[in-house]
């Protein structure tokens, strides 16, 4: 199966927050490809950067990379039109989480998260397949 890790899931990994070990248990799945996109790669970054500085928000990423998390990077027009019909229609949701939302869809994917707040309408919806790590 493929995953989708949005921001949030990302850093409760790092931090060992609750729902890291969901988390951990899809990262150490042989059967899991774990996929993320810069976009999303970029909010850890901030925010490691943010709270400790750059080497740590450098680090960050090493680890998650070294995880096995791969990262989508390509913006074609189909893509980010994608993320922003999710965008134009959810308003409430991130710009940063229609990117994942739009990744996750594309791959027939599951999306991790802990982001009650943003995508338990979405689940309600069926707008794609959500999994919530805590």
């Amino acid at each position: 199966m493929t995953c989708v890790l949005d921001a949030s899931a990302m850093i409760a990994f790092l931090r060992d927050e609750p729902g890291a070990d969901r988390v951990a248990e899809v990262l150490a799945s042989p059967n899991d490809r774990c996929i993320a996109h810069a976009l999303n790669f970029c909010e850890v970054y901030y925010d490691f950067h943010r709270a400790a500085g750059r080497e740590e928000a450098v680090q960050a990423i090493t680890d998650l990379t070294r995880l096995g998390i791969e990262t989508h990077d390509t913006l074609t027009p189909d893509f980010w039109q994608s993320a922003g019909d999710l965008k134009s229609l959810h308003r409430r949701v991130s710009l940063a989480d229609c990117f994942a939302i739009a990744l996750a869809n594309e791959n027939e994917a599951e999306l991790l998260t802990s982001d009650h707040h943003e995508f338990d309408i979405l689940k309600s919806k069926g707008i794609c397949r959500i999994k919530f790590i805590r």
